[in-house]
């Protein structure tokens, strides 16, 4: 059960971290609405976020955290304190190099994401404004991936978990305050959240300190000369770095089809960048809850098993992590297929956001939903291969996505607009997943348990039962209509809490046996 432990206290923490950003988002939904301006902050917050996947979370943390636990496995905790210390040096000074790179780079940068927003000069130039603004921002989030590669390692899953609630508080205070105090003085308010960005960055980058002094393995970064010389010669520093080279293909190629995507969506209808993100937020939920928090806990454990050469709990850990993903991701999948527009209407609809906002948002939500299992499954299936060191494998597979998911757009997007952005988005992450998961049965990295035909039987079932409850409920209730806010977020708290009795009661009665399935094999 200690994996489950975990896996509920980051699923947890993560909730605390998207329910600020839920309030981040509605807030800014209510202050700005959707615009050229909200087209410019979005444009700009995720150029610094697609180099941090490149420095942080993504690419670096396939790459180091199997080889971090790889050593503290077979090393020792002082010949990996040593490794941390000289992998620290390294991302440092290149972060310096990127920062500065970035700050530079801004104007083209814009351009390349989102040509379009050239349409409107005021927009364009506020983009180029807030990129150099924020794009320092990926130097505080890489660290903080470090920090956190090395707390996870070691079962500190807490801090890491809760680090984001930081950046949402720290956005949420300056839209807050900062927006109407430079609105009063007649400069563009939005430009208030590019601060906030960066003050949340620095927040989160703080609060790794304490934890990591306290266990002995804050990072002593030498930027000299010398110091870096020494620090590349470590044979794990070489590894990793040769690591990182397929990794970060793999997240480039991610990181092109988003490129891509933003593209077409800035020459789409003014809003579109922003409908598209505010779906992505509400999906960010499900995905978050289940498939970070997994994939979170499964990396360093998984890295761990196969250190030690221990097959049988290596296979055990992803059987138990997919029947998690089969278990909550379906019924998720089926809630924003057929409840869209509430959830939206409940969330979003306040001051500027209004009803056509709402409809637009909610195609985007169910393209997204359409491969939500997908897009769970392969924070699951993807450790599986990192944690042997075999990159190369899901590059090949996103690379195969790529073309698949703009071959989709070519068709769905001047059909549906954005939401075809979406939905071959989603899509595109059913495939991912699939072909991973072939990639490891055929590998023999994972041999399913007995009883997976039932399951799978069970889980359907139970979400169309779900399916047709959900739709009533939909139809029901002046989602739309209803004037006060707090009246629809009543009568969604009801909606979601007879959800849970329905799909449970259903999984219930078909067979399900929770508890046994949960302790299963760990």
């Amino acid at each position: 059960m200690s994996l489950l432990k975990s896996a509920s206290t980051v699923s947890l923490l993560t909730l605390a971290s998207r329910i600020t950003g839920l309030g981040r988002e509605l807030l800014m939904a209510s202050l700005f609405g959707a615009s050229a301006m909200t087209d410019a902050f979005n444009v700009a917050f995720r150029i610094p976020n697609l180099f941090r996947r490149l420095f942080g979370e993504g690419a670096f943390s396939q790459a180091f955290v199997p080889v971090l636990a790889a050593s503290k496995a077979q090393e020792g905790e002082a010949a990996t304190k040593q490794l941390i210390d000289h992998v620290a040096s390294v991302l440092t000074a290149i972060l310096v190099l990127v920062c500065l790179a970035g700050v530079l780079a801004a104007p083209w940068m814009v351009w390349v994401l989102a040509a379009g927003l050239q349409q409107d000069a005021a927009g364009f130039d506020a983009a180029v404004v807030m990129t150099r603004w924020m794009f320092p921002y990926i130097g505080c989030m890489s660290l903080v991936a470090l920090a956190s590669g090395i707390l996870n390692t070691w079962k500190r899953f807490a801090v890491p978990a809760v680090t984001p609630v930081l950046l949402n508080l720290a956005m949420m205070g300056s839209a807050w305050l900062g927006a109407p105090w430079l609105a009063a003085r007649g400069i563009e308010p939005i430009y208030a959240m590019a601060g906030g960005v960066m003050l949340g960055g620095l927040l989160q980058l703080g609060v790794q300190v304490p934890p990591l002094a306290r266990m002995g393995l804050l990072p002593r970064v030498r930027l000299g000369l010398a110091g870096l010389r020494e620090a590349w010669a470590d044979p794990g520093t070489r590894r990793i770095a040769k690591l990182m080279g397929p990794a970060l293909l793999g997240v480039g190629v991610a990181h092109v089809s988003i490129m891509i995507n933003t593209q077409i969506a800035s020459h789409l209808a003014p809003g579109s960048v922003s409908w598209l993100g505010y779906a992505d937020r509400l999906m960010e939920f499900p995905t978050a809850l289940l498939g970070v928090a997994l994939g979170v806990v499964l990396m360093p454990q998984l890295s761990g098993a196969h250190a030690a050469g221990d097959t049988a709990r290596y296979s055990a850990m992803l059987d138990w992590g997919l029947r998690l993903v089969v278990l909550m991701a379906v019924p998720s999948a089926v809630a924003l297929l057929t409840f869209a527009t509430p959830l939206v209407s409940t969330i979003y609809h306040h001051g500027m956001f209004g009803e056509e906002d709402v409809r637009q948002t909610s195609l985007a939500l169910m393209g997204y939903g359409a491969g939500l299992f997908g897009l769970v499954a392969i924070k699951v299936l993807a450790p599986g291969f990192y944690a042997r060191q075999d990159v190369r494998t899901p590059v090949k597979i996103a690379l195969v996505v790529l073309v698949f998911t703009q071959l989709l757009n070519f068709g769905l997007v001047p059909m549906l607009q954005h939401a075809g952005l979406a939905l071959s988005v989603g899509l595109g992450a059913t495939l991912n997943a699939a072909l991973l998961l072939i990639g490891l049965l055929r590998r023999g990295s994972y041999r399913p348990s007995p009883g997976w035909g039932r399951f799978l039987l069970q889980v359907v079932a139970a979400s169309a039962v779900l399916a047709i409850f959900l739709i009533w409920a939909s139809r029901a209730y002046p989602w739309t209509q209803v004037g006060h806010g707090w009246l629809r977020m009543g009568g969604m708290a009801l909606a979601l809490a007879a959800s849970a009795v329905v799909y449970f009661g259903a999984a219930w009665a078909g067979g399900i046996q929770l508890k046994r399935m949960l302790r299963h094999g760990i």
